[in-house]
């Protein structure tokens, strides 16, 4: 039993479950909906490749991607030069128990909520809107 548990929905994420989709699969599909709603993949973290080689622990396969539209970054930086701690936006690829995966993004509403910047506000609102979109497709 991997040491990771199956992502559940938790409140500060937008989720999709795909049933009998593999990551690699979902992960391709993730790509290409982001990429479709403006959003490029800046970072990739496999989580199960790097706690493999660092613990020699064997978990479910986790990808971390990090994913950012210039336009909406450019107007959140513009409004909050230090909102770059809180960038890009994380979108998770995790194995699921019965054999499909998960699919999570951070909500950028509550994410860009914690600057205290009303500003802020209709970036996030449209990032949000798009993430959906791009889960949804996937």
């Amino acid at each position: 039993m991997s040491p990771i548990p199956s992502i559940p929905e938790v409140p500060y994420g937008l989720h999709r479950h795909l049933s009998g989709v593999d990551v690699s699969t979902a992960s391709e599909r993730v790509r290409a909906a982001l990429k479709a709603e403006g959003f490029g993949v800046l970072t990739e973290i496999d989580v199960q490749s790097t706690l493999k080689t660092k613990l020699d622990v064997d978990t479910r396969p986790y990808l971390i991607l990090g994913a950012c539209a210039p336009p909406f970054a450019l107007q959140a930086l513009s409004e909050e030069p230090g909102i770059g701690l809180l960038m890009p936006c994380n979108v998770v690829v995790a194995a699921d128990d019965d054999g499909g995966c998960t699919v999570s993004a951070i909500d950028p509403i509550l994410m860009l909520s914690v600057a205290g910047n009303g500003d802020l506000d209709d970036v996030a609102c449209e990032v949000r809107e798009r993430l959906l979109r791009a889960l949804q497709a996937a």
